[in-house]
């Protein structure tokens, strides 16, 4: 009897074994037919599924006879999903092929690199703030985009006034200088303007913010050491616009934007205007303003001409004018004080942007562009004014040439930067004039399916100094649809200049002008490597990963050092080192999305052989956002940055510190949404457990700006749509 049971359970598994099937397929991309790692294939009714391996090939066991609904899937392609019956009456496994999403194409196109190519074909690291994500910053600080850039991974704004906030960017840790602010390919934020820029720039008229870390000499030339930051204005679409914006703080600040855009048959328009007020602001009660009072007016309209189906023309005018005062909080209200500490600035800007574009063949263009910046700026303290104007201008003429596996795109440029002072330390007058001519070829070779090639040269002559020959390759490997590869590196360099970080922290105060048969550019090398991988695991939950190596080196910088008449710039033998990684990982999961950001940092600065940190540089950052959000309908986010202690100007060490926030936004209909967003509910605050200056208030000595002096506020608004 015991036997009998026994051959009975065999039969049993016998029989169930035979009613199941291992299914095995290869999963390959329908444009290349490489195959597609990480792949899923997955049975949503058996609770079964595998992921692809290198060669594209996954198998599932244990699958019952029956009908099931098989789904295949890779984050960024369109999901197929089949019917289908077991045990299959097939001979071969099967193949599947894999479309991407139209949706990725249309909002990831890189302009930076003037290829006209998705950010996944691009040899150069590109990134792109863009759509929802763009909006979202909007919304917590509509007045400019210091935020915006300052919650990217390894980005960070870095505070130059404690009273003013007058602010620069700085990329990989490196000072504000090093990196190029464009607008639409065009540099009109460098030199005396570029301590005020971050903050008089409003973000409702841009389509998207392109970030290129590292050298970018190529195309740009001199100053884009640490990278570039290119801001990318909205166009006339076929629809027409019509947004506006209107946002006040618990600060008592307030903001209003308009943006109109429409497209004729030959001729589109785009206008927008933006009005910005700020109440003076002292959320720690020491007397001195965290924001400053200040008003801004804005308006920037553009005409953009079809002059037949191959040539068009751009131009627009950028006028925006501002008074900003901080300092002594009774001297703002105008109580009596005595001897109040104040710093008042006072700023005219007036931009022009010409393109003329013209195609032939389809595959051939010619382009010209010119931009006129003028800027004026008066800035005073007690006892001391200096005024100056900077007049710059910037024309290009360029051609490209696209074919089916390579592009070219040569070219000559030509830069003019005067800078006169009319106020100020007659003595020691900063006035310059510089010119630069430059001529740049960059190509980019298709190899094969898995290889591209992106090289470049440019020959730059400064009048004060000479040649600057400035090589750049970039290599893009796709081995395949889950893992992509970036490695590239270049030279660059930055010619002398008396507006820095550290001279705006003094307002140019005592600064002896920039010696140019004596000081000579600074040059750099950087190289990075590129890792970025996608993984769809399951049906609803997916990751995309991306891993950044860096290094840049900059030789024989220039430092501000203490002299017997103030402040001059000397050239000592030595180097600036940043050196680090980058990690971001983004999760999707239904109308769930969490990033992750990680950026270390190791910043170094060797003097006559002696090393020491860089200052103002936070070793270790985490950027982490989760977001909930139904599509044009409801979005929330939850906000945690956390910096790491930095060293200082003065030798010491600032605090460690957390920054959360937490947003909202509500669609009210196709055309209205309301917005809230409590920025650092917690208060992190430089003056809640450290000091920003010493000594009494008629005469401070200011500390380095390292933390936030704000602290917590509300902000919220509406944004209408047409």
């Amino acid at each position: 009897m015991h036997r009998f049971s026994l051959l009975v359970l065999a039969l049993c598994f016998s029989t169930l074994s035979l009613a199941q099937t291992t299914f095995k397929a290869q999963i390959l991309e329908e444009a290349s037919g490489n195959p597609m790692v990480g792949a899923t294939l997955y049975f949503p009714q058996l609770e079964l599924g595998g992921t692809s391996d290198e060669k594209g090939w996954v198998s599932v066991a244990a699958i019952p006879d029956g009908t099931h609904t098989l789904l295949v899937q890779y984050l960024g392609y369109e999901t197929l999903r089949l019917r289908l019956s077991f045990p299959l009456n097939v001979t071969e496994p099967p193949v599947y092929r894999l479309e991407q999403e139209e949706e990725e194409l249309e909002i990831l196109l890189v302009q930076s690199n003037r290829s006209s190519r998705v950010i996944e074909d691009v040899p150069t690291r590109v990134e792109i703030i863009a759509g929802e994500e763009l909006a979202e910053k909007g919304n917590m600080k509509p007045g400019d985009i210091r935020m915006l850039l300052n919650e990217s991974t390894g980005i960070q704004t870095q505070q130059t006034s404690a009273t003013s906030y007058n602010s620069s960017i700085r990329i990989q840790g490196l000072d504000g200088k090093y990196t190029q602010l464009l607008r639409d390919g065009l540099p009109l934020y460098a030199g005396f303007s570029s301590g005020l820029s971050l903050m008089q720039i409003a973000p409702l008229d841009l389509a998207q913010v392109e970030v290129v870390k590292g050298a970018s000499s190529t195309l740009y030339g001199g100053g884009a050491i640490a990278g570039l930051v290119n801001l990318i204005s909205k166009r006339p679409e076929e629809e027409p616009e019509l947004s506006f914006l209107i946002n006040g703080t618990s600060a008592r600040g307030l903001d209003a934007s308009a943006f109109y855009a429409a497209k004729g048959e030959k001729f589109g328009t785009t206008v927008f205007t933006s009005f910005n007020k700020g109440t003076a602001y002292d959320p720690a009660g020491i007397g001195l303003t965290a924001i400053p009072e200040f008003e801004r007016f804005t308006v920037n309209p553009k005409l953009f001409w079809d002059v037949n189906s191959n040539t068009n023309v751009v131009a627009g005018i950028n006028y925006s004018q501002e008074d900003r005062l901080g300092g002594s909080l009774d001297y703002i209200k105008g109580k009596t004080a005595i001897d109040p500490y104040f710093e008042a600035n006072t700023t005219d800007r007036i931009s022009t942007e010409l393109t003329f574009k013209t195609e032939w063949a389809e595959t051939q263009s010619l382009t010209f562009k010119n931009s006129l910046n003028l800027f004026s700026r008066a800035i005073e303290i007690p006892d001391y004014l200096f005024d100056g104007r900077q007049v710059s201008s910037f024309s290009e003429l360029s051609w490209s040439s696209t074919k089916s596996n390579s592009s070219w795109i040569s070219g000559l440029n030509l830069w003019t930067d005067r800078f006169t002072q009319s106020q100020g330390d007659r003595s020691n007058l900063l006035d310059y004039s510089l010119t630069t001519i430059g001529g740049f070829v960059q190509n980019i070779w298709n190899a094969n399916e898995k290889w591209t090639l992106e090289s470049g040269f440019r020959l730059d002559h400064l009048d004060t100094e000479g040649f600057f020959p400035l090589p750049k390759v970039s290599v893009l490997y796709i081995p395949n649809a889950a893992l992509t590869l970036r490695m590239g590196g270049g030279l660059g360099y930055k010619s002398p200049t008396v507006f820095t970080e550290e001279t705006e922290r003094i307002q140019f105060r005592r600064v002896a002008p920039i010696d140019y048969g004596k000081l000579q550019s600074e040059r750099s090398a950087g190289a990075n490597l590129d890792i970025n991988y996608r993984l769809a695991l399951g049906e609803e939950l997916s990751l995309v990963a991306n891993t950044l190596f860096f290094v840049t080196q900059i030789q024989n910088p220039l430092l501000l050092e203490k002299s017997a008449k103030g402040f001059e710039f000397v050239q000592p033998e030595g180097n600036f080192k940043t050196q680090g990684v980058e990690v971001n990982l983004k999760w999707n999961y239904r109308d769930f999305k969490l990033f992750t950001g990680y950026t270390l940092a190791d910043v170094t600065q060797e003097i006559n052989g002696q090393n020491s940190p860089y200052p103002l540089v936070a070793r270790h950052r985490l950027n982490n956002v989760l977001m909930f959000e139904q599509h044009e309908n409801f979005r929330v986010g939850l906000e945690a940055y956390y910096f790491s202690p930095q060293v200082l100007n003065d030798g010491k060490e600032g605090q460690s510190y957390w920054i959360f926030g937490l947003m909202a936004e509500k669609a009210l209909g196709e055309h209205f949404s309301v917005f809230i967003n409590f920025e650092n509910f917690l208060d992190a605050r430089q003056t809640r457990f450290d000091t920003i200056y010493t000594g009494d208030l008629s005469n401070p000595e200011f500390r380095d700006i390292y933390a936030p002096v704000d602290g917590f506020v509300i902000n919220g608004g509406v944004k209408l749509n047409f």
